[in-house]
């Protein structure tokens, strides 16, 4: 298992990469998911104007990734048809700009196929050619990780509540490299909780391999969480919680609560998708934004790059996933009133089971304060 595990980490790192290189060339502070985060910012560029022979250049090349990668062929193919056809009838003739260019055709991109991941952008900056398996040039490289050290590798918060509850709040799933350390120190610090709320409200992508680690954490044994199938590479992987983590793991017995909203996005549902099939959390707040598809940024021309997402997550519980319907919480509220709902559901669940006639008070009164 360890050296399918290792093969599994280095593929999903690879198609991470590639993302970084197009956050990194846009200024962009945002990581793949599965995927890529939805909603990075970008940082302010000026805009080129544009021809009739780039507006065809571009369109030919992204029907020509979207036949070679695109997760479901059939669809390719109807999105390729759709595109030509709008370029041959004049669709973007009106079109000069090209940051409006690449807006235009991620908007046609989405609605076509209902997935969110699929997005062209402008680039200021010319892009080299694209090399398979190329690492992000050291500038590149320097600019994302002083990004991740800015927002803590997307760890925002870790305390305990009231109660002896454990929370962590997490904005992204940032690279392994860092945010491993950060977990072991979360996860040391709520060792002796009785119970811990994952805050994923704010949640918009991360890192894969960063996902399963910290899965890992909440169980006690090496558990099956999801397969993904690359339709680029015809070949499916399978995913598997770690035996070992660096830090103290918090195991699968005490409850673990989810906090979702519509933002929660691409990896960050991915966590939420495995840890509800497992039986090992309990949703709590809204019905998530569902982007479920892997992939990798592809160089169009000089200026203009696309998502391409080429893999689908399945999972061994549902042999689905959560593409375009989101993840489904098990409690339903409002975001705004989740964090309240789900201390509510742990601390009721501690005065049902607490020996301690003294400590079951004390939770009982904050009980009756969130109430």
């Amino acid at each position: 298992m360890d050296r399918q595990l290792t093969r599994t980490s280095r593929r999903w790192r690879r198609k991470a990469i590639a993302v970084g290189v197009l956050v990194a060339a846009l200024g962009a502070a945002g990581f793949v998911t599965i995927g890529h985060g939805r909603g990075a910012s970008r940082a302010p560029q000026r805009d080129m104007a544009i021809d009739a022979a780039v507006r065809a250049e571009v369109i030919h090349a992204a029907v020509a990734q979207l036949d070679r990668a695109y997760v479901f062929p059939a669809q390719a193919e109807r999105i390729h048809a759709l595109l030509l056809g709008k370029l041959q009838h004049g669709d973007f003739d009106d079109i000069d700009s090209a940051d409006d260019f690449a807006d235009r055709l991620t908007t046609v991109l989405r609605k076509a196929s209902r997935d969110d991941h699929l997005q062209v952008r402008y680039v200021e900056h010319a892009l080299p050619p694209q090399v398979p398996g190329q690492s992000l040039p050291a500038a590149e490289q320097a600019h994302e990780h002083a990004e991740q050290l800015r927002f803590n590798y997307g760890m925002a918060e870790v305390k305990r509540l009231q109660g002896n509850l454990g929370y962590i709040d997490l904005h992204q799933l940032g690279r392994p490299d860092g945010a491993d350390l950060r977990m072991a120190d979360a996860f040391g610090l709520l060792r002796d909780t009785q119970a811990l709320v994952i805050d994923l409200r704010h949640c918009t992508g991360g890192d894969p391999d960063t996902v399963m680690h910290f899965a890992s954490y909440l169980f006690d044994r090496p558990t099956h969480l999801n397969d993904v199938y690359w339709r680029d590479e015809n070949r499916t992987e399978v995913r598997w919680t770690s035996a070992t983590v660096p830090g103290a793991r918090y195991g699968q017995h005490r409850a673990v609560y989810l906090l979702t909203s519509g933002d929660t996005f691409s990896g960050c549902e991915d966590l939420a998708y495995a840890l509800k099939n497992a039986h090992r959390a309990i949703l709590v707040g809204e019905t998530t934004g569902g982007g479920a598809h892997a992939g990798s940024p592809q160089r169009l021309d000089a200026h203009f790059m696309m998502f391409v997402p080429s893999g689908r997550p399945i999972s061994p519980v549902t042999h689905t996933d959560w593409e375009g319907v989101g993840v489904v919480p098990d409690v339903s509220t409002s975001a705004a009133k989740a964090l309240d709902r789900a201390q509510l559901l742990a601390l009721r669940n501690i005065v049902a089971h607490e020996p301690d006639p003294d400590w079951k008070r004390r939770v009982q009164q904050r009980v009756r304060d969130l109430e």
